[in-house]
């Protein structure tokens, strides 16, 4: 597998982890880059979630991550918003590594075909299919 055409590269959240997800992730192909990556460690566990939005945004990255309770957050929603984020949360919560890699990979071929719609937007992530959520 390479990284899809037309699939943004991506950025993967802290709830995601530094490095078993990535790999697998990366190992496939994909063109990604970590919370950890972009901001260091242990600036990683402070950056605000409005402010990496904002930088995923402003670079077009589509964003992975685990916590489809960002809809809830109004200054998150309010970030996704404005920068146009393109968000991909996974549905379920206790899911280990290889079974969240799994998850985005079986979805990839909906996942990009979603990117090619300008966001924002925010699509939760289940075992076989994605669901775009209503943003207003």
């Amino acid at each position: 597998m390479s990284h899809p055409e037309g699939l943004p590269d991506l950025f993967l959240d802290r709830s995601l982890g530094r490095i078993r997800v990535p790999n697998l992730l990366r190992a496939q192909g994909l063109r990604l880059v970590t919370l950890a990556e972009r901001y260091g460690i242990p600036a990683d566990e402070v950056v605000s979630d409005v402010q990496w939005l904002m930088d995923a945004g402003q670079k077009g990255e589509a964003v992975l991550m685990k916590d489809e309770r960002i809809r809830y957050n109004d200054a998150e929603k309010a970030a996704v918003k404005r920068f146009a984020v393109r968000c991909f949360c996974l549905s379920g919560k206790s899911l280990v590594a290889v079974d969240m890699a799994a998850r985005f990979l079986d979805n990839l071929p909906a996942i990009a075909q979603s990117c090619k719609e300008p966001g924002p937007s925010i699509a939760i992530v289940y075992k076989s299919h994605i669901r775009r959520v209503d943003l207003s």
